[in-house]
């Protein structure tokens, strides 16, 4: 048996999967705000529950936000900043009595996809996250490549290609640079961008919504949003080419970003023809906790 842990800001949750990678059983609880001992424990106490249910041990995975730093081995990068500088893998190891393996939230989506998704039965898969942020992930023959500084897949941290006068130097990043990806593909860097231009407070799913019902300003930006999106997504294929896109978190429900999306990317990548497909996730907001039960290959004995 396979045991996933999705750590979120807001909540915990638990997965377990059969060999085959069918779902056992799950649940969630609240993310203990600030509380680095408080999150440990509840991570055991979700462990021990899906044990206790199944009567089984398994292996255990984390989906974590940020990195454990090779040069350090403390967690790093990390938006939940009571993780950073923390021995998070030690610690939880420490906790449970066995070996746990923690990878990074977008690289565990971009498994969970690679290995029954949008891009099973392809070579090389990179998943991409539109939500609160912008992450990504790269499988390639069903295995993650982390890198050397655990920083494979973060195209949300490179400058937005192609920068239009008007787009330099873009807006303040919390990496601490100006003009990242991120800052104008996260949901708030959408939301941010029609405030600007119009005065008005909407989310990213009301924006589209807006833009589908015909609200001209509303459709010029989401026009945009999908220029910028094939801009940083041509820069991911000239330097990776991989077979499949795989896209998630919040902003990939929005449809309109799929139509004409292959033709854009066309237009800015380095080939005479894109066939790349992009698609929306198949397990959705079940990814992250997936891939990290798909982390170890096979049960733990």
């Amino acid at each position: 048996m396979r045991i996933g842990i999705d750590l979120g800001g807001t909540k915990i949750e638990v997965l377990a999967l059969d060999d085959s990678g069918s779902e056992l059983i799950r649940k969630r609880q609240p993310t203990p705000a600030g509380d680095y001992a408080g999150t440990l424990d509840v991570i055991a106490e979700l462990v021990a529950f899906v044990e206790a249910a199944t009567g089984r041990k398994g292996s255990v995975g984390v989906a974590a936000p940020g990195a454990i730093s090779p040069a350090t081995g403390l967690v790093k990068n990390a938006n939940s900043t009571v993780l950073n500088g923390k021995a998070f893998d030690r610690d939880l190891s420490a906790k449970l009595g066995r070996p746990v393996k923690i990878e990074n939230d977008a690289n565990c989506f971009a498994l969970s996809e690679a290995s029954d998704g949008a891009g099973a039965g392809v070579s090389v898969v990179f998943g991409v996250i539109l939500g609160t942020g912008v992450g990504g992930g790269l499988v390639v023959d069903g295995k993650l490549v982390s890198g050397r500084n655990r920083i494979a897949g973060e195209w949300g941290h490179n400058p937005l290609p192609s920068a239009l006068d008007d787009e330099r130097p873009g807006p303040a990043c919390y990496c601490g640079k100006f003009g990242c990806i991120e800052t104008f593909l996260s949901g708030p860097g959408l939301a941010r961008d029609y405030f600007a231009r119009t005065g008005a407070a909407l989310t990213a799913h009301e924006i589209a919504a807006a833009a589908a019902s015909g609200e001209t300003e509303a459709g010029r930006l989401l026009a945009l949003y999908c220029d910028r999106l094939a801009r940083g997504l041509a820069g991911v294929i000239n330097i990776v080419d991989p077979d499949v896109i795989a896209v998630g978190g919040g902003l990939s429900n929005i449809d309109a970003l799929y139509s004409g999306l292959p033709e854009l990317i066309a237009r800015y990548a380095f080939s005479d023809r894109i066939d790349t497909a992009v698609r929306r996730a198949v397990h959705g907001d079940s990814s992250g906790v997936r891939g990290a039960a798909w982390l170890w290959p096979i049960a733990a004995p």
